[in-house]
Order: C-alpha cells, then sequence, then structure tokens
C-alpha cells in the first residue's frame, strides 16, 4: 500500500516560486494603480475645464478657472466675480504646472472661446500628461506627455 501526498521538499518549493512570482508582480499591480489614479485625476482636470465652458455657453457669461498648483485647488467662477462657483480639490500625489503665458488661469467666453493654455500633471512615478486648452475653439484635450 502506498501513499499519495506532497514531500515537506515539493511544499516549500511551490511556496517558494509563489513567493517569488508575487515579489515580481506586485511592484508591477502597484504601478499600474499609481497610473490609473494619474489618469483619474487628469480625467477631473480636463472635465472641471470643460464644465466651465459650458457654464460660460450656458449662462451667456465669460467664466474664469484658476488653478492653485500648490494646493491642487481648481476654482471656477464669473470673470470678475469674488465668490468661487465651483472648486475642485485634486490629489497630492500629483504635480501641476503651467506651460504657457497664460499662467494659472483661463477665461472662457460666452461664445465657448477661451485665453488658451496648457498644463502638464505628473505623479511621483515621472508619468505625466498634458491637458490643452484650445484659444480658438475652448476645445480642451489631454494627452500623455513625453520626458
Amino acid at each position: 500500500m502506498t501513499q499519495r501526498g506532497f514531500t515537506l521538499i515539493e511544499l516549500v518549493l511551490v511556496l517558494l516560486i509563489i513567493g517569488l512570482v508575487a515579489g515580481v508582480a506586485l511592484p508591477a499591480v502597484g504601478r499600474g494603480l499609481e497610473t490609473l489614479q494619474l489618469r483619474a485625476e487628469v480625467g477631473t482636470f480636463s472635465a472641471f475645464l470643460r464644465y466651465a465652458r459650458e457654464q460660460a455657453i450656458t449662462r451667456r457669461e465669460a467664466q474664469e478657472v484658476t488653478i492653485n498648483a500648490d494646493a491642487r485647488l481648481l476654482t471656477l467662477k464669473a470673470a470678475g466675480a469674488d465668490s468661487a462657483r465651483a472648486t475642485r480639490k485634486l490629489s497630492p500625489r500629483i504635480s501641476i504646472k503651467a506651460e504657457t503665458l497664460t499662467g494659472n488661469s483661463i477665461t472662457f467666453s460666452s461664445r465657448g472661446l477661451s485665453s488658451g493654455g496648457s498644463f502638464r500633471l505628473a505623479g511621483r512615478d515621472g508619468r505625466a500628461y498634458r491637458v490643452s486648452v484650445d484659444p480658438l475653439t475652448g476645445r480642451v484635450t489631454n494627452t500623455r506627455a513625453s520626458g
């Protein structure tokens, strides 16, 4: 009568292999999550700018979005107004940098035009996206930034 089963050495080898695979796979999963979080923040940033353009057209009055890069805060208000209509806080895991001369604010006119602008949003891992607002159409786009 023979007994079937696994020896202790076989069990230890299988556990060692599982440990090695997990050690290789888990950092990749972490990087993937950081990328997803960065893309979500870029989407939020872009959506806020699109909302501002929509409000300018709907309300028939210019709207201004101010980007406070240090506080990672977006603020929407009617151009020239003191009080904010909407605000949005972004994750502290990203950095925001204005890439155009318009600085940290974009104004959308009642016809949908804008002052234009471009911003670089980067994660801690170095991945970055560029969010641009076309001055003629007010269209907001985001693309993966190189370097």
